[in-house]
């Protein structure tokens, strides 16, 4: 699992190094966050296929998936039978179709089941609420997918501000899903254990994209926003390769999807 891939220097190192990567690791399933892969705000359809093509299975999101409205149909494509693997957090609230409006109100999907070499897992998107915009709660979201898919991994990227809040939707699912792994903060935590009851846990993956920037993003510009306190607008951080870097993890699990081992990633 990768973290926030950033802007163009995140989409670069993820096509440089992410095929070795998953080779050296002998990876099963990637699962890579892109929801900042566009300049550093949401995707298109064009850093959508350049993360699927480095090697991506899925790829997770978040709050910055809305950014792009001409990326909509995509997600609203995505649980057709050709549709992208992407995924919008899945505890967005459910409301009624309005006539007028030509898309589902909140269109695309918030879960998976991916299959492959005679292996298959459940990846979950869910997005936090503390500090951020009070969507449904992502515990109980948790509880109704689970209930329709028994006996299979099940992995989650939960997009959270909070610490503590990630810490806890942890706990809560210990023994229930295989990996819960926060992203957001695009600051890699050194926090990562396996949970008493076989939950793969770490609160921040890190990111993909410009380690000399801030959270990847031109650091003077966010010298300026926070002494100014007026929002400029974010840009990504002036790159070259050697100061760019892939950060995430590495988790191994048994054939019931107990984790038996998590490992951080930082090249």
């Amino acid at each position: 699992m990768l973290g926030d891939v950033v802007g163009e220097p995140g989409l670069k190192i993820l096509e440089k190094r992410l095929h070795d990567l998953i080779n050296e690791c002998k990876a099963d399933f990637t699962v890579v966050n892109g929801e900042n892969a566009a300049a550093g705000f949401g995707l298109t359809i064009e850093t959508l296929d350049r993360i699927l093509a480095a090697g991506a299975d899925v790829i997770t999101s978040g709050n910055h998936i809305w950014e792009k409205r001409e990326f909509w149909p995509v997600l609203e494509s995505s649980d057709q039978p050709n549709g992208k693997p992407i995924l919008r957090p899945a505890n967005y609230p459910v409301i009624e179709k309005i006539d007028a409006i030509k898309t589902n109100a909140v269109p695309g999907r918030g879960w998976m089941i991916l299959s492959k070499n005679a292996l298959s897992v459940l990846v979950v998107n869910l997005q936090g609420r503390e500090l951020m915009t009070p969507i449904d709660c992502p515990f109980q979201c948790f509880n109704a997918i689970a209930a329709e898919h028994n006996n299979i991994p099940i992995i989650v990227d939960f997009h959270a501000e909070s610490a503590e809040e990630k810490e806890a939707l942890a706990y809560y699912l210990d023994g229930r899903a295989s990996i819960v792994a926060g992203t957001h903060t695009h600051v890699q935590t050194a926090d990562e254990r396996l949970l008493p009851k076989g939950t793969a846990y770490i609160s921040d993956l890190g990111m993909s994209g410009a380690m000399n920037g801030v959270i990847g993003m031109d650091k003077n510009i966010c010298i300026n926003r926070t002494r100014s306190q007026i929002a400029h607008r974010m840009e990504c951080a002036d790159a070259k390769e050697q100061d760019c870097g892939i950060q995430g993890i590495v988790v191994e699990l048994d054939e019931k999807g107990r984790a038996l081992s998590i490992k951080r990633i930082n090249r």
